[in-house]
């Protein structure tokens, strides 16, 4: 069941990652990340109702849990969430998908330090490899592959991933955390994605701007904004879910394997306009290996 749930949410991630390239053409993304949150809450609200509605045991508020998947929630879906686009913005949506996939080795980080999950030379050797992938992935300064693309927004694509990967596993340690003592997944992601959505009304200034990107977006804007909001609900519940039956490391490790689905659909349906390369390749292999190997342990 744990690998079933992870599966499906990598499905999730994966769509996103591909549904963000289309969204942020048609609409900025200061504008549009409301969509995407205010999505999250609307369907776990709806989600949440239904549980209600079918579950045979009744609902007990935690507090502690409860500020668990509120911090986590903020991290994970605000900051981490939120630093996804640009970095889908700045590096196209192949290369994101290598940084997404690396998400367990600071997962296993915070999953150490905050939850006491074991962390040994292997899973510490393998870290190495996976970040070891990461780097080929990136072109080296006369690659002429990439001439779309100028070098510094490709390092500032590089350090808007590492941060994204960084708030995920801060998340995700946090979430598995509070479902060790306290399995409400759909409720907990409802909580994260709300906190969430407050914290970006709070740091947003220029409304007049937020309100100009919606009017330019149109239709389209939106409802692609809306369906990555969906899936970004869909991901975030299913991986809790999955930490309910498995390690939260090795959830995180199968949740985070979105290559398999993004690299195909990049190389199919755009073409290789992003310029992969053999290299490219080598690293995210490299990446897979890393991982495939980290679920063996």
């Amino acid at each position: 069941m744990g690998v079933t749930f992870a599966l499906l949410s990598m499905v999730c991630f994966a769509s996103n990652i591909l549904i963000s390239r289309h969204a942020m053409a048609r609409m900025p993304v200061d504008s549009g990340f409301f969509i995407v949150l205010g999505t999250n809450i609307v369907a776990g609200l709806v989600l949440f109702g239904a549980e209600l509605m079918v579950r045979t045991t009744p609902f007990v508020f935690q507090w502690k849990e409860s500020g668990l998947f509120i911090v986590g929630g903020t991290i994970g879906a605000f900051l981490g969430r939120r630093l996804l686009f640009d970095t889908v913005r700045l590096l196209g949506p192949a290369r994101t998908s290598v940084f997404h996939s690396c998400a367990p080795v600071p997962t296993l980080v915070f999953a150490w330090v905050i939850v006491g999950e074991t962390l040994g030379w292997y899973e510490l050797a393998l870290m190495a490899v996976v970040l070891a992938g990461l780097w080929i992935t990136h072109p080296p300064q006369r690659d002429d592959t990439i001439s779309r693309a100028d070098r510094a927004t490709l390092r500032r694509g590089m350090v808007f991933g590492l941060l994204t990967i960084t708030g995920f596993g801060a998340s995700n340690a946090l979430r598995g955390l509070a479902m060790r003592s306290w399995n409400e997944a759909i409720f907990g992601a409802l909580l994260g994605g709300t906190a969430a959505f407050l914290m970006q009304v709070l740091i947003t200034r220029d409304w007049g701007r937020i309100a100009e990107g919606f009017r330019k977006g149109g239709r389209a804007g939106v409802l692609l904004y809306f369906a990555s909001g969906l899936a970004t609900m869909g991901g975030a519940i299913l991986i809790i879910t999955a930490m309910n039956y498995m390690e939260i490391a090795l959830a995180t490790l199968i949740t985070h394997t979105t290559p398999l689905v993004v690299f195909p659909v990049s190389l199919v349906l755009y073409r290789n306009r992003e310029g992969l390369t053999p290299r490219t390749v080598a690293g995210v292999l490299l990446v897979l290996l890393g991982i495939a190997l980290l679920a063996l342990r």
